[in-house]
């Protein structure tokens, strides 16, 4: 049996996307949240389900997931796979963007509901040892949350180790699924008592996908090669030329030194030559003013 990654866009939307399957993103969303008692989400929209995407859009296309619960909250999930740098950065501006796009102008502000982002990254941009990490915006001199409109919830991948045998909650279930089942050639015990699992091995299972769909994995997978190659090229360029630039610079500064070197050494010889010449005839503190040797050194010679 052959899963598809998880990681990959069109393979997470695939899953997580999935109008007729909506029971995956509720599963998650409760954990990753750790929704209880009024909170637990029951129902979602989808504000774009899944659809096949067009090859040519890929470029300019970000393909998370937006829906809303059935309080009306919004729910923005994003899986990002390279560091591309100012994530956080992103993340405040596409939550802030959802937050406002849900009042048309003149209506009252006490509509407005919460909004939650949540990044799952396959790189790490905080210093916190655990996986997961919540932010809120909280008042400095209370500690209270009296801001309660945005959250955001970051996942990283590479600080998850934990194994099958160690999996204890819903959420680390999610995210070794996420991480690792592309690896998996069956689905384990571990994850057959809970119906929205089973859900998620089946739609990754890559057998049951069209011919378009394998066409845009497989592109999606083939571009991030690219572009980690690219990377490295760059890297290995870079690392050449400043080589380079290290070792014409070194040499300009080896032959300067070389020469100052040189010329010292030879003014030495210079004033030692004229010193003995004048020993026969002048005292040593007269040869050591004219030479600017020490008498020392005058006295040595003689």
């Amino acid at each position: 049996m052959k899963f598809a990654d998880p990681k990959n866009d069109l393979a997470f939307k695939k899953i997580f996307g999935n109008e007729q399957h909506k029971n995956i993103l509720i599963s998650f969303l409760n954990a990753v949240l750790d929704f209880t008692d009024e909170y637990v989400i029951v129902d979602v929209t989808l504000a774009n389900p899944y659809q096949v995407p067009k090859i040519p859009e890929l470029k300019e296309t970000i393909l998370d997931i937006k829906a809303t619960n059935q309080r009306g909250d919004t729910f923005i999930v994003e899986m990002q796979k390279k560091d591309v740098g100012d994530f956080a950065k992103r993340s405040l501006y596409y939550t802030s963007k959802a937050y406002v796009e849900q009042l048309p102008k003149g209506n009252d502000y006490t509509l407005l509901k919460k909004v939650y982002f949540i990044g799952l990254l396959n790189f790490t941009i905080f210093d916190n040892q655990n996986y997961i990490s919540r932010h809120l915006i909280i008042n400095q001199e209370t500690h209270t949350q009296d801001l309660d409109d945005f959250q955001f919830t970051f996942i990283e991948l590479p600080k998850f180790t934990q194994t099958l045998s160690q999996l204890k909650t819903i959420l680390d279930k999610w995210i070794y699924f996420i991480k690792h089942a592309e690896d998996l050639t069956m689905i384990p015990k571990e994850y057959h008592d809970l119906q929205a699992f089973l859900d998620a091995f089946e739609i990754a299972t890559q057998t049951a996908w069209d011919k378009k769909e394998l066409e845009v994995y497989d592109y999606i997978k083939l571009r991030e090669f690219d572009e980690i190659n690219a990377l490295r090229t760059a890297e290995r360029k870079g690392m050449e030329k400043g080589m380079e630039k290290g070792m014409e610079k070194g040499m300009e500064k080896g032959m300067e030194k070389g020469m100052e070197k040189g010329i010292k050494q030879g003014m030495e010889k210079t004033k030692i030559a004229i010193a003995r010449n004048l020993i026969d005839l002048l005292d040593d503190e007269t040869i050591a003013s004219k030479t600017g040797l020490s008498a020392e050194e005058i006295r040595k010679l003689r």
